[in-house]
């Protein structure tokens, strides 16, 4: 008896084990390059054989993939040849919903790259003390840092390692460059117009895009989360710009209550 009991936990835990779901999150570059290009992401989609395909993009941007527009993107490419071989596949979006959208109502876009450009120009004009001159240095030492590793396989930047280093450099760009709008007068002064009419500095349109870097990553990863819950015991892939993966990952191991495995393409 008690060995029949302890075949049956044995099987039981087997099959438990071969439903779980599994979540592969790929950090991507979106645009193709010699390194990386739709063929190399297919053959990572082949190997994993998802069931489903979660994309970087809301519900109009997955409208966009179904009607075959801004098929530029390594992510729409791999995944659309996917599922001509696998038609049963589900892709589904993940985004902040609206988020362009949202982003220029806010004032936000374009604040936040004209802000960037401003701190630049400080920099080589030597205007910037010295602490915030090693605030940007350190900024454009973890933007150059990763470039280069980006130059390699997937796997390079699909690691733990680039993880750290990707998390430095965004930690870098919507806290640490914050500091310095914050409190130099050129950023107060410089305006840009909203959609609405109003007037917004850059100083406040960039830190609105600092706080919607961590409202929109944590969406995200609530977004995926949620759909891994609604399917359970599936492969799910999530394709992201691999600056997002850290966040996802970090976000995704707080939500699992014990629902699913994260793994890597390459395991």
């Amino acid at each position: 008896m008690k060995r029949f009991f302890s075949i049956l936990l044995i099987t039981l835990t087997t099959i438990c084990s071969a439903q779980k779901t599994e979540i592969y999150v790929i950090g991507n570059i979106h645009d193709s390059v010699p390194n990386y290009h739709p063929k190399i992401l297919l053959g990572m989609l082949d190997k994993i054989g998802p069931d489903i395909i979660l994309h970087e993009v809301d519900k109009k941007g997955m409208e966009d993939y179904a009607q075959s527009k801004n098929l530029n993107e390594n992510e729409v490419i791999a995944s659309n040849l996917y599922s001509k071989k696998r038609p049963n596949t589900l892709r589904l979006p993940f985004e902040f919903e609206g988020r362009n959208q949202y982003r220029k109502d806010q004032g936000m876009v374009p604040t936040d790259n004209l802000a960037v450009k401003l701190i630049d120009s400080l920099y080589k004009a030597k205007q910037l003390t010295p602490k915030e001159a090693k605030i940007y240095e350190d900024f454009n030492a973890f933007t150059q840092e990763l470039m280069k590793i980006a130059e390699g396989a997937p796997e390079k930047f699909n690691n733990p390692s680039t993880d750290r280093i990707a998390e430095k450099r965004q930690e870098s760009q919507y806290h640490e460059l914050l500091k310095i709008t914050d409190s130099r007068p050129e950023f107060s002064k410089r305006f840009v117009t909203k959609p609405n009419g109003e007037k917004i500095s850059y100083k406040d349109g960039f830190k609105k895009m600092s706080g919607f870097w961590d409202l929109r990553n944590k969406t995200m990863a609530q977004n995926i989360y949620t759909i891994a819950q609604q399917h359970p015991g599936k492969k799910i892939v999530v394709l992201t710009g691999f600056l997002h993966r850290y966040y996802l990952i970090k976000e995704l191991k707080k939500l699992n209550k014990q629902d699913f495995i994260l793994k890597e393409f390459y395991d």
